[in-house]
């Protein structure tokens, strides 16, 4: 299982903070687990994950979306940040 984690403005739009996600073998990159989302929840993950800026992380580092994930690592998504 893969932990998959929403904050911010896409935890808003998805109306979810967390959920689990089986890892098949086939599971190899962030981009691989947004797609895996895409077809498990359909449209509105397709428009916030795929069609918007979004910032990943895995194990809490910030990530690529071609970074390699496995079975027991955290995913995060969180909307661009800026400082000022």
């Amino acid at each position: 299982m893969i932990e998959v984690h929403y904050f911010a403005s896409i935890r808003e739009r998805l109306g979810c903070d967390m959920e689990l996600l089986a890892t098949p073998s086939a599971l190899a990159t962030v981009n691989e687990v947004i797609d895996a989302l895409v077809q498990k929840h359909g449209e509105p993950w397709s428009k916030v994950l795929c069609e918007g800026r979004v910032l990943a992380a895995v194990n809490q580092l910030v990530s690529e979306l071609n970074a390699p994930v496995k079975d027991g690592d955290e995913v995060a998504f969180f909307p661009p940040v800026t400082g000022g």
